[in-house]
């Protein structure tokens, strides 16, 4: 008992370790941040594999005290979301469950940290990184509008247009951020989940392929009640209800999108055909994200793929 509970923190001391390498190239080193940065939650996820979802804890406890002693309270947030989120998608994995529950649950841990954090720096520090990203934009356009006025540049139609690009992404920034997490935890499970078969010796679960991707039939009704709402109630611009019903329409847009790549992959695996065709139309699938769209509710709908199977 005595052997076991010195490896184990003699191992949460080794992670919490690693863990602070990893942020320091983060945070100091440029260029390569960018690759560290997608392995800061590996040392949380190696620990919680093997230990008790207690003990992960406290390693992540300990990991927030390191990392505010290296970089103050700059480095405490990606403490907290990584360390959170590595610890959670580890005892998921610890617990035999499915790579998509893992992926889903990981990305909801992700986005309330990210959410609370964001509360807390608004609410205490009175700093608002939302808006000052936005301030940071327009100063930048500013400055670019200033120099090309003096070189006698007319830039009235890219004001306009850069306008309207801000006020798109201002409206749709909850499901941007949404997607962006989702992203980045999908990034971060591809490649970390690999490493930690290899060096904690566990069995992980794989991801289901591509063409397997199937929404529930209800995602359907849920699109066309937002449609009719949006129709029907007719909300004025710029309100919450307004604000609601674009993310929640965008939102599911992308899902649909998604479910009409996945039959495109389907049919192409039935076809026999090669990777690079299927890349070359996924690729084209996204460009015409409309007709896959409707693809995607078509094959939802009518189960398509049932269909070809039962024929097959």
């Amino acid at each position: 008992m005595n052997n076991t509970n010195t490896l184990r923190l003699t191992e949460g001391a080794m992670m919490t370790a690693f863990f602070a390498v990893l942020l320091l190239i983060s945070v100091y080193v440029p260029v390569i941040s960018i690759v560290s940065s997608l392995f800061l939650l590996l040392p949380f996820l190696l620990y919680s594999v093997k230990y008790s979802l207690r003990a992960s804890l406290v390693m992540v406890a300990a990991s927030i005290g390191v990392s505010g002693i290296i970089g103050g309270l700059f480095t405490l947030p990606l403490a907290i979301a990584y360390g959170t989120t590595g610890v959670v998608m580890g005892w998921l994995a610890q617990q035999g469950k499915s790579k998509f529950i893992i992926f889903i649950i990981s990305t909801l841990v992700f986005l309330v940290s990210a959410v609370v954090q964001y509360l807390i720096s608004i609410l205490i520090f009175e700093i608002n990184i939302i808006e000052e990203f936005f301030t940071l934009m327009n100063e930048s356009l500013e400055q670019s509008v200033s120099m090309f006025t003096a070189a006698g540049i007319d830039t009235g139609d890219v004001q306009e247009q850069w306008a309207q690009n801000m006020q798109v992404i201002e409206t749709l920034l909850p499901t941007l951020i949404v997607l962006s997490a989702a992203l980045l935890i999908w990034i971060m499970m591809v490649i970390n989940f690999p490493l930690v078969k290899r060096l904690a010796k566990r069995d992980l679960p794989n991801f289901e392929p591509f063409r397997n991707l199937s929404l529930p039939k209800n995602v359907i009704w849920y699109y066309l009640i937002i449609l009719l709402t949006a129709l029907v109630a007719s909300p004025e611009q710029g309100t919450m209800f307004a604000y609601a019903l674009i993310n929640l329409q965008f939102g599911f847009e992308l899902l649909l999108i998604l479910q009409g790549l996945a039959f495109i992959h389907f049919y192409g695996y039935l076809k026999g055909w090669n990777k690079g065709l299927l890349v070359i139309l996924t690729i084209l699938g996204v460009l015409i994200s409309p007709l896959t769209r409707i693809l995607g509710i078509i094959d939802l709908g009518f189960d398509l793929r049932k269909r070809m199977s039962a024929k097959k």
